[in-house]
């Protein structure tokens, strides 16, 4: 089941632009000083860098994922999640309607 909601944040107002505006995402910040970003990936193959490990939350849309390493894509959906582990990359290809998410940092 998708988050559809999240209670008691503190939103960063000044969107994170990537990829000339392919990916836009807001950070957020739980009362329990937890962090987390919503965006939204609209139609291209974008690399990601990641810090700290991550997990990706679809509430909206589809995209395929391929994970560093790995040679094989992968397919997410809404009310599908896939990890990233921490000091890695990943790779994700949108098509047709944009990939709504939310990135769980661990």
């Amino acid at each position: 089941m998708s988050t559809t909601q999240l209670d008691g944040v503190t939103v960063q107002t000044q969107a994170n632009v990537y990829f000339d505006g392919k990916c836009i995402s807001h950070s957020l910040t739980l009362p329990d000083g937890s962090k987390k970003s919503i965006g939204v990936i609209l139609p291209a193959t974008l690399t990601f860098n990641t810090g700290a490990a991550e997990v990706m939350e679809c509430v909206g849309g589809a995209c395929e994922y391929l994970l560093a390493g790995s040679s094989t894509w992968l397919p997410s959906q809404a009310g599908e999640r896939f990890a990233v582990p921490a000091q890695s990359s990943f790779q994700i290809r949108v098509s047709g309607q944009p990939y709504h998410y939310i990135c769980h940092f661990a």
